[in-house]
C-alpha cells in the first residue's frame, strides 16, 4: 500500500507542476469572430484555450507540424498547415470537431494565412511557382489559383478587407527574415493595398523599417507589426489612412491577429500569447494551462558507428580513445571493449594520449568555450579543467616524445603546453582566425613549431624558434599554402597549394602537393653507395653459436631498432630564397590535399586525398626512396583524415569509422566498433547554443555586434532554453538570437531523426500551364520544360481529361492528379481538342527544377525586350546569383553576344550572391589595346572580349544581395558604367559556418565588405546612378522601367 501511495502521490506532483509551469513557444495565434477563444500551436499541435487564459485542450494530433490555425469568418470552420505528408499544405475541419479535410496537396510549401470573409475562399503563402507567392482556394477543394503574376512577385502575408482588397507585403524580410530586426533599407517591407476589382494599388505605410504582418477585422481596421517607435517589433494600427502606434514593448511581438469583431487582437511575445484589448487599450499575457510532454529529457540511444569524428591511438598501440557525438570514450585496439569517458553534457572534439599510456588530455565546451581538460582513461576518476579561457583551444599536436603540445587559441594565438604541469604558454599572436585553420606542429626534433598564419586573407607557412623566439615567414606569397607538414627526415616542409591563384573569395580552386626544401640539399650518389658495398661489417661480439632463444631476441631486438624514427638532432633552416626550393611532388591533374608524411626504414611514405582518379576524393600514396622514380597511386577508395603512426601501424579516419593498416601494405580494414551510448536532447541543446553564442562572439565580423549587447542578449534568450519542448522551438530561440544582430548572412538550421516523415510525396511537374479561371484548360507551356519537348503533343486550348487513363473531375483539385508518394517516370496525358481526344507521354520533373525553367523564361522575355527595344545592338545577360555556374552562363553570354554588339546590360537584379566578383569585374574591365589582322582580312582588336570598350549599364535593385553588391561596389569604383535601377539590399558580409554536435549547422558572417573609401556596404548598400523603381503594378502588367531606361541611356551615349 505504501508502494502505490507514493507512486499515485508522485504522479499527483508531475501533474500539479504542469498545471503550474508557465507555457512557452506558443505560436501562430489567432481568435474566434467574436474574440472570445484562442487557438494557437504548441508542441505540434493545434490548441484552444479562452481568451482570458485557463485550461488548453488539444485539437489535432496529425503526424508532424500543425501550424497558423485560422477560423472562418462565420465561426463555422478551422483551417490550419500542416506537414504530416513532408511538406506543409493546407487543411480545414469543422470548429467544433470532425473530420479534417486536405485542401492542397502540392510540394510547394502552402502556408495558411487567413480566410475570406464569404467563409468559403481560402489564402495561403507558396513556395510552388516562386519564392513564395500569395494564392486562394475554396472551403471545397478545388484547384488554388495564384492571385498576382510574375515571377518576382514574392509576396506574403495576405488577407482580404471587407470591402475585396487584398493586404500583403512583398518583401523576404516579412517571410523568412522577420527574425532580423532592426533593418532599414530599400527591401524593406510595407503593407500594401491591391483591389482586383478596379485594378487598384495603394501603399498603406511608407517607413525605412519594417512594417509586415497585417489583420483586418470587419471594420476594415488594419493592425499590423511595425518597429518605427523603438525598434522592436510593436503593435500598430491603421485606420481611416492614419499609422497609430498601441504598444510600445522593449521586447517584441510577433503574428498580431485581429477577431473579426474588432474587440481583441492576439499575438506572440517572449513565446507566449498576449491579448491586446482594443477598447481599454491594455496588454495581457494569457496564463495557459496544457499537458506537456518533455521528450527532451528522455535519453535517446545512438551508436557510434559511422559516427566517430576523432581518435587517437595510445603509444603502446592498445587503446584507442575517440569522440562520438561529442562524447569521448575508450576502446582496445580492437574495438571490442568500450567505455564511456565522458558524460556528453558537454561537447568534446579532441583528444590525446599522455606518454603514461593512462592519461587523456581533451578539449571540451565550457560556457561554449572550448577548453583543455584531463582524465584517466580508465573512466574511474573525474575530469580536471587545464583551462579557463573565454576562446576556443584546439587543433592540438604533440612532440615525438609526448613532453609538449602546440595548439590554436582564438583567432589570434599559438600555444605551448608543457605536458608535465599542462601550463600553456602563447608564443606566437597573429592573425590566425578563429577557424579554417591548418593544425600547428613540431619539427622532428621539437627545435621548431610550423603553424600557418593570414597575409590578405591567404595562408602563409611559419615556423618559430623555440629557444631563440624567432618566427620566420616561409612564403609569404599572396596564394594559400595549407595543411603544412614537416617530413620525418626534417628536410622537407610539404603543403597543399593552387601556387598561382589566391584562395579568397572562391576558395582554393586547384590544389595540388608540393615541398619546400629546407635548404639546398644534395642528392644523394651512386658511387657512395656503391663503396658501401665493400665495406667490411663489424664482427658479432657475441659467440655465433646462440640458442634458437637468443636468436629470437636478437631479432626481435633488431625489428624494434628499425622501427623507431630517424633520430633528429639539429635542424638546417635555410630562410634565404625559400620560393626557389619549392617543387611539385603530386600529379597536376585532379585535385590533392591533406598531405601527410611517414618514414619506413629508408623510405619515405606521402599520403595525401585525391579526385584525380575519378572526381571522387580518394586516399594515394607516394613513395620517395633513392634512385627510383616516385609515382602516385591509389591506397583506398575513401579520403582519409587524423593519421596516426603506432610502430609499423597507421590508423585514419575514413567516413566516421577508424581504420587500420600496416605502413608497408596500406591496405585499409575497418576496426568494427559496435557501441551504443544514450544521451538526452535537452542537454544537447543547451550546449549547442552556448557553443553557437560563443562561435558568434568570436567570429562576427563586427566586434561592437552592429551596437548590441552581445552578452545580454545570451542571457535574454537563454532563460527560455528550460522551456523548449522540441527541435524547432530551438530553432525558432537560436535564430531570434541571431536576428537581434540585425545581420545578414546568419541563420541556424537543424533537423533529426525524432522529425523524420514517413510518408512523402512528389508533384510530378510538366510544364504545362492551366488557366486560372479554367483549371483544366492549357494556357501555355513553358520553354524547355517536358512538355515543351518535340513529340509532346499539348496545345493551348486543349482541355485535360485523364492522366493515366483515369478521367477528371473538373471540381476536384488539379494537384490531386499530379501528386503521387515518389516521382513518376512518365505521364500519360489526354486532352480534349475540338472534340478529339488526344493522348500524349511525358517525362516529369521536380517542382524545383520547374521553378528554376519559370525563371529562365523571365530571363528569356527580358533578353526578347532588349533585343526589340535595341535592335539588336545590346549584349544582354542576367546573372541569377555569382555561383561559377553563372560566372559561365555570364561569359557564355559574352562570348555569343558581346563581340557582335555595341554595348552591354548586366543584370544583377534579384540575385542571391556568391563569391565570383573578381572574375565578372576583371572581364567587364577589358579594354581594347590592340588590332591585327590577317593579310587582306578584317581588322580585329584584342582582347577578343573589350566590353569596356562599350556602353555597359549595370542594373541593381533592392533584392540585390551579398556578392551582387560587392560587384556593383567594384563596378562603380571602376568606373566601368552607369548604375541603374534601386539600392541594393545592404546583405553583405563573406560569410561560412560551423557545424554543432549534432550536424546542426549556424553561419558565421565574419568579413566586413568596405568601400575604399570606408563605407561599410553591410549598412549602406550600393546607390544606383539613375534611380528607377519597378513596383509592385509593373511586374503586375509585365512592365520593366528599369531595363527600358538601360536601353534609353544605351542608346543615348550610342548616339554621341
Amino acid at each position: 500500500m505504501k508502494k502505490i501511495f507514493i507512486s499515485l502521490l508522485t504522479c499527483f506532483s508531475i501533474i500539479q507542476i504542469s498545471a503550474q509551469e508557465k507555457s512557452y513557444f506558443l505560436s501562430s495565434p489567432s481568435l474566434s469572430p467574436d474574440g472570445k477563444t484562442a487557438y494557437f500551436s504548441y508542441d505540434g499541435d493545434i490548441w484552444k484555450v479562452d481568451s482570458n487564459g485557463g485550461n488548453a485542450s488539444r485539437i489535432t494530433a496529425l503526424d508532424g507540424e500543425e501550424i497558423n490555425p485560422r477560423i472562418s469568418p462565420d465561426g463555422k470552420w478551422l483551417a490550419f498547415s500542416s506537414n504530416q505528408y513532408g511538406n506543409y499544405d493546407v487543411y480545414v475541419m469543422p470548429a467544433e470537431g470532425g473530420t479534417i479535410k486536405q485542401l492542397t496537396f502540392h510540394t510547394g510549401k502552402d502556408e495558411i494565412e487567413s480566410w475570406g470573409w464569404d467563409s468559403k475562399t481560402l489564402y495561403f503563402t507558396s513556395g510552388r511557382s516562386n519564392n513564395f507567392g500569395s494564392f486562394k482556394t475554396t472551403i471545397e477543394g478545388k484547384t488554388p489559383q495564384r492571385l498576382f503574376n510574375n515571377y518576382f512577385n514574392n509576396t506574403s502575408g495576405i488577407v482580404e478587407t471587407p470591402t475585396g482588397e487584398y493586404l500583403f507585403t512583398n518583401s523576404p524580410e516579412a517571410f523568412n527574415q522577420t527574425h532580423r530586426k532592426h533593418y532599414k533599407g530599400e527591401n524593406n517591407p510595407d503593407i500594401l493595398g491591391y483591389t482586383p476589382k478596379n485594378n487598384s494599388f495603394r501603399q498603406y505605410t511608407n517607413y525605412e523599417g519594417k512594417d509586415f504582418n497585417p489583420s483586418v477585422d470587419k471594420d476594415g481596421v488594419i493592425y499590423f507589426i511595425s518597429d518605427e517607435k523603438n525598434n522592436e517589433y510593436n503593435l500598430y494600427q491603421i485606420e481611416n489612412g492614419k499609422k497609430t502606434p498601441l504598444t510600445q514593448f522593449e521586447t517584441s511581438i510577433k503574428k498580431p491577429f485581429v477577431s473579426a469583431n474588432g474587440s481583441k487582437v492576439i499575438f506572440e511575445k517572449d513565446y507566449q500569447l498576449y491579448v491586446y484589448d482594443v477598447a481599454t487599450k491594455s496588454t495581457k499575457v494569457l496564463n495557459i494551462s496544457l499537458n506537456t510532454n518533455k521528450t527532451l529529457e528522455k535519453e535517446q540511444n545512438f551508436s557510434v558507428e559511422n559516427n566517430i569524428s576523432y581518435y587517437n591511438v595510445s603509444p603502446d598501440g592498445k587503446k584507442i580513445a575517440f569522440v562520438s557525438r561529442g562524447v569521448l570514450f575508450v576502446s582496445d585496439i580492437e574495438g571490442k571493449f568500450t567505455q564511456q569517458i565522458s558524460d556528453g553534457k558537454q561537447r568534446v572534439m579532441e583528444a590525446k594520449w599522455m606518454k603514461d599510456n593512462r592519461t587523456l588530455l581533451f578539449n571540451q565546451t565550457d560556457k561554449g568555450y572550448q577548453n583543455w581538460f584531463s582524465i584517466a582513461a580508465d573512466g574511474k576518476g573525474q575530469s580536471k579543467q587545464l583551462t579557463h579561457d573565454l576562446r576556443n583551444n584546439r587543433s592540438i599536436t604533440l612532440n615525438n616524445d609526448l613532453s609538449k603540445a602546440v595548439y590554436l587559441s582564438g583567432r589570434d594565438e599559438v600555444r605551448i603546453m608543457d605536458l608535465k604541469n599542462f601550463n600553456s604558454t602563447t608564443i606566437v599572436k597573429d592573425e590566425i582566425w578563429a577557424f579554417q585553420n591548418s593544425r600547428p606542429s613540431f619539427s622532428p626534433n621539437s627545435e621548431y613549431v610550423l603553424f600557418s598564419a593570414k597575409r590578405n586573407f591567404e595562408l602563409d607557412i611559419f615556423i618559430y624558434n623555440i629557444k631563440k623566439k624567432e618566427t620566420i615567414n616561409l612564403t609569404n606569397t599572396g596564394v594559400s599554402e595549407e595543411d603544412p607538414f614537416w617530413s620525418p627526415n626534417g628536410k622537407y616542409i610539404y603543403f597543399s597549394s593552387d601556387r598561382t591563384n589566391p584562395s579568397y573569395p572562391l576558395g582554393m580552386q586547384k590544389s595540388n602537393i608540393y615541398r619546400m626544401a629546407l635548404d639546398w640539399f644534395d642528392e644523394p650518389y651512386k658511387s657512395e653507395k656503391f663503396d658501401k658495398l665493400f665495406t667490411e661489417e663489424k664482427k658479432a661480439a657475441k659467440s655465433t653459436e646462440t640458442t634458437k632463444e637468443t636468436k629470437d631476441k636478437k631479432e626481435d631486438s633488431k625489428e624494434k631498432k628499425e622501427e623507431k624514427e630517424p633520430v633528429i638532432t639539429e635542424l638546417k633552416v635555410n630562410p634565404e630564397n625559400t620560393l626557389d626550393r619549392i617543387e611539385l611532388v603530386t600529379d597536376r591533374y585532379g585535385n590533392q590535399d591533406d598531405p601527410i608524411v611517414f618514414a619506413d626504414d629508408k623510405k619515405e611514405i606521402l599520403l595525401f586525398n585525391s579526385n584525380q582518379d575519378n572526381g571522387k576524393k580518394q586516399l594515394f600514396k607516394k613513395v620517395f626512396t633513392d634512385f627510383e622514380p616516385a609515382k602516385s597511386e591509389k591506397v583506398f577508395d575513401k579520403e582519409a583524415y587524423y593519421f596516426s603512426k603506432i610502430e609499423k601501424n597507421l590508423f585514419a579516419l575514413m567516413e566516421g569509422n577508424i581504420y587500420k593498416m600496416t605502413l608497408d601494405a596500406l591496405k585499409p580494414e575497418k576496426i568494427n566498433i559496435q557501441y551504443a551510448f544514450d544521451k538526452d536532447l535537452a542537454s544537447e541543446f543547451t550546449q549547442m547554443y552556448d557553443e553557437a553564442w560563443t562561435g558568434v562572439e568570436e567570429n562576427f565580423y563586427d566586434e561592437n555586434f552592429h551596437g548590441v549587447d552581445w552578452k545580454a542578449k545570451r542571457e535574454q534568450y537563454s532563460k527560455y532554453l528550460p522551456y523548449v519542448n522540441s527541435r524547432n522551438d530551438l530553432r525558432i530561440l537560436l535564430n531570434d538570437l541571431l536576428g537581434e544582430l540585425n545581420s545578414s548572412h546568419t541563420g541556424f538550421s537543424s533537423s533529426g531523426k525524432e522529425e523524420t516523415r514517413y510518408l512523402n510525396y512528389f508533384t510530378n511537374e510538366t510544364g504545362i500551364v492551366f488557366k486560372t479561371d479554367d483549371p483544366y484548360t492549357v494556357e501555355s507551356i513553358v520553354r524547355k520544360s517536358p512538355a515543351f519537348r518535340s513529340g509532346v503533343d499539348v496545345k493551348p486550348g486543349d482541355k485535360l481529361t485523364a492522366v493515366n487513363g483515369k478521367n477528371i473531375d473538373p471540381n476536384k483539385n488539379r494537384e490531386t492528379y499530379f501528386t503521387s508518394p515518389k516521382k513518376e517516370d512518365e505521364l500519360i496525358l489526354t486532352f480534349n481538342r475540338g472534340g478529339k481526344n488526344v493522348t500524349t507521354k511525358v517525362h516529369p520533373i521536380s517542382n524545383m527544377d520547374l521553378k528554376k525553367l519559370l525563371y529562365d523564361d523571365w530571363i528569356f522575355n527580358n533578353l526578347q525586350r532588349v533585343n526589340k527595344l535595341s535592335n539588336n545592338r545590346i549584349a544582354y545577360s542576367y546573372m541569377k546569383n555569382m555561383s561559377t555556374d553563372e560566372l559561365d552562363r555570364f561569359l557564355l553570354d559574352m562570348v555569343e553576344q558581346e563581340n557582335r554588339k555595341d554595348a552591354v546590360i548586366l543584370d544583377l537584379r534579384y540575385n542571391t550572391g556568391g563569391n565570383v566578383h573578381d572574375k565578372v569585374l576583371n572581364f567587364l574591365a577589358q579594354k581594347p589595346y590592340l588590332q591585327w589582322k590577317y593579310r587582306e582580312g578584317k581588322m580585329t582588336t584584342q582582347p577578343n572580349f573589350a566590353p569596356a570598350g562599350k556602353p555597359i549599364i549595370l542594373l541593381i535593385n533592392e533584392s540585390s544581395l551579398s556578392d551582387a553588391e560587392m560587384t556593383a561596389a567594384g563596378f562603380k569604383a571602376l568606373k566601368l558604367g552607369k548604375i541603374i535601377g534601386q539600392d541594393t539590399y545592404r546583405w553583405i558580409i563573406f560569410t561560412s559556418g560551423k557545424s554543432l554536435v549534432d550536424g546542426s549547422y549556424y553561419r558565421l558572417p565574419s568579413w566586413g565588405t568596405y568601400t575604399l573609401d570606408g563605407q561599410n556596404l553591410e549598412k549602406t548598400g550600393v546607390k544606383p546612378d539613375i534611380y528607377i523603381k519597378n513596383t509592385f503594378v509593373d511586374r503586375l502588367q509585365d512592365k520593366d522601367p528599369q531595363l527600358e531606361k538601360a536601353v534609353q541611356e544605351i542608346l543615348k551615349d550610342l548616339k554621341k
